[in-house]
Order: structure tokens, then C-alpha cells, then sequence
């Protein structure tokens, strides 16, 4: 059999086993856009099919372009920073000139600032060793901001392979898609999902005679939410649209439930605001300190959902990290989730989320 590689995913494709990747039934190899049967049921169907690849597998193919000449663009997540940009990724890709896009830009309510937002990213790719030539905001979804980036991809690659580097779940194949759809008018050229991990090799898409742009396999990170829940309870807390705030006035001793996700304790302070930026479709539950241990006990995939009664035990126990926050506007974030933005003269508060989940505090765009 000729060499054929899935166009959804760039997975080899093979026709001898269906339990391995790239597996796709012998009638398929004559249609013009061969499928892996697993591309074929997500496009179709909506449904995830587990493959054979580790953590390794993924790190060990997009290191292979260490050696290549090129340009890196690394797309993160800007609601998830934490858990989407990837710290070793100098490491992996060598001395490439590096473009830093920040995704999903349509989600981010009006009110927040974008330059702060611009320079927050900045400064934690600087803080991981990743030196950037330029940063952009976008959204793969809107095609918002796209326009700008490519200008600068087409500045700086000097006719060179394009690599769109990432972790699993952050709209690289999407990006990739409105890309061609803009340059071509071809429309769903790669597999995308809700689901880590959807494209499986290199999916190559030719810029002119000598380089292409390339789709690199998404990095696993375990310290990203999506890992710790089922793929329903992920729909439910991937906004969908602008995120609309959600303000709660609260007095030292009350507990705000984010579903059964993460908890926020305001231990300590004045009456403030908490403004809650999270997807529209999780539930935020208000309670009083001292009643919120057995909340969680006794209505934890019920009340407090996600998780489901039939996902909860996918996500593990609750950590949890103190922080004194000064007088000003301040964000804690809860990586894969949201944030919250504290606006008052101080306080204490206790942030809790699954063990392997990160959270971190950091000046407010608003």
C-alpha cells in the first residue's frame, strides 16, 4: 500500500488493524480525502476514540523539529495560560524565532484590558525562558486578529516551514483551518474537537514550492483541567460565547462553589467584590464557610456540578493554597476554568482545585 497519511489528523494510515492508530476500512483508501476511522467518527459522530500514544510519543514527534529551519508559532489558551504554554518549549524546538498567540480572544468580556492582558502574556513567557519575537491576541473561532498575525508570519518565516505548536485543547487545528479557509476558501481541511489530543502526526499544508505550514501533535499537560474530567463536564466548562461577569458581594466567612471544580474562601477582610469570569454554562454556588465542607460532601454531583454522579470520580481531591492580597484589583486563576477578580482594601482568601491543577494570582486586567 502506498504511504497515506490521515488529512484529519496526519496519523499514518493503515488498514490491517482498527485497535491501532490510523486505522481506516480498505473501501476508503479510493475517496480523494482519506480518514482514519477515528477522524471519521469525530467528524461525523462527535465521538472520541482513546489511542495507543504516551505523553512521550507526542513530545518525543514535535521535538523532531529541533534541527528543522523555521519559524514557531506557539498558540495558548488565554483562558487556561498555566496549563497551555509550554515551559520546555525552547527546549524542544531549538533556537527557531518564536511568534506567542494568545487564542480565543472572543470570549474575553469587553471590560478586560487587552494591553495589560498583552504584556501579562509577555511577561509569563519570559518567566518560562521562552524568548518571543512579537505577541498577538486572536480567536481561531471569529478569525479576529488573524489578518495582523499573518502578516508578521509571512515577515518573519523568509520562505521557511511554518510549525503551529501548542498543548492539546487550544484551537490549533481551528486556526489552522481558518488560515486555509482565508487563503484558499477550503473549509475543515483538519479534525477539530473539544477533546486533547485530536491531531495525531504532522499534518503538512504547502505555502509555496519549498515550505509549508505544519500542524504539530498537541503536547500533553497534566496540570490542565481537561485531564481531570469527562468530556461532557469539558463541554461544560469551555465558554462557548463572551464571557458575562458575575459579581458577588461577600463577607469574610462565605465559600463560592465554581460547580464542583475549584472552591474560593474569603477567610478574611471587608465586604468586597468578587467578580467570577468563567463559562457561562457552570453553575457558581454561594455558601457560608463553615457549611462548605459538608456541601461538597454531601452534593458534590448534584448541586455542585460538573462533575456528574457518573464522572466525579475522574477528579481528584481538593488542595489548597492561602494567599494575603493587598489592597487593589487582583486575579485568581483557576488554570482550564477562569478567574476571579478581588477589588477591594485587602483580604485573605483559600483557593481549592483538584490535585495537578495550578492556581496563581496576578495583577486584574480589568
Amino acid at each position: 500500500m502506498e504511504t497515506i497519511y490521515c488529512q484529519g489528523c496526519g496519523v499514518l494510515i493503515q488498514t490491517t488493524d482498527r485497535s491501532e492508530p490510523g486505522y481506516t476500512p480498505p473501501s476508503s483508501l479510493t475517496k480523494e480525502d482519506v480518514l482514519c476511522q477515528r477522524c471519521f467518527r469525530l467528524k461525523h459522530y462527535n465521538e472520541i476514540q482513546d489511542v495507543s500514544l504516551t505523553d512521550r510519543d507526542f513530545l518525543k514527534m514535535v521535538g523532531t523539529i529541533r534541527n528543522a529551519r523555521g519559524l514557531v508559532v506557539h498558540i495558548v489558551d488565554i483562558f487556561d495560560v498555566d496549563g497551555t504554554l509550554i515551559s520546555s518549549l525552547s527546549r524542544i524546538v531549538g533556537d527557531k524565532p518564536i511568534l506567542l498567540v494568545g487564542n480565543k480572544m472572543d470570549l474575553i468580556p469587553k471590560s478586560v484590558n487587552k494591553r495589560k492582558l498583552m504584556q501579562w502574556l509577555r511577561s509569563q513567557a519570559k518567566k518560562a525562558g521562552i524568548k518571543v519575537v512579537d505577541c498577538f491576541l486572536i480567536s481561531s473561532m471569529k478569525g479576529h486578529g488573524l489578518e495582523e498575525l499573518t502578516e508578521q508570519i509571512e515577515r518573519q518565516r523568509k520562505e521557511k516551514n511554518v510549525y503551529i505548536v501548542g498543548t492539546t485543547n487550544v484551537g490549533k487545528s481551528t486556526f489552522i483551518n481558518r488560515l486555509i479557509k482565508q487563503s484558499t476558501g477550503y473549509s475543515e481541511v483538519i479534525t477539530t474537537s473539544y477533546f486533547p489530543g485530536t491531531t495525531l502526526g504532522f499534518i503538512e499544508i504547502p505555502l509555496d514550492d519549498n515550505s509549508s505550514l505544519i500542524d504539530t501533535p498537541g503536547i500533553v499537560n497534566k496540570q490542565q483541567m481537561a485531564h481531570y474530567i469527562s468530556k461532557d463536564d469539558l463541554k461544560v466548562i469551555t465558554p462557548n460565547k463572551e464571557i458575562k461577569p458575575r459579581v458577588y458581594q461577600l463577607n469574610h466567612g462565605q465559600t463560592l462553589y465554581f460547580g464542583g471544580l475549584a472552591r474560593l474562601d474569603f477567610i478574611k477582610g471587608d465586604k468586597q467584590s468578587f467578580v467570577c469570569y468563567f463559562s457561562n454554562q457552570l453553575p457558581i454556588h454561594r455558601t457560608k464557610l463553615e457549611k462548605a465542607d459538608a456541601l461538597y460532601e454531601n452534593h458534590l454531583g448534584e448541586l455542585l456540578s460538573p462533575p456528574t454522579k457518573t464522572s466525579v470520580d475522574k477528579v481528584p481531591p481538593f488542595i489548597a493554597s492561602t494567599f494575603r492580597i493587598e489592597a487593589g484589583k487582583y486575579d485568581i486563576v483557576f488554570p482550564g476554568l477562569g478567574w476571579v477578580s478581588i477589588l477591594g482594601n485587602g483580604a485573605t482568601v483559600t483557593a481549592h482545585r483538584p490535585k495537578g491543577v495550578a492556581v496563581s494570582i496576578r495583577d486584574s486586567f480589568n
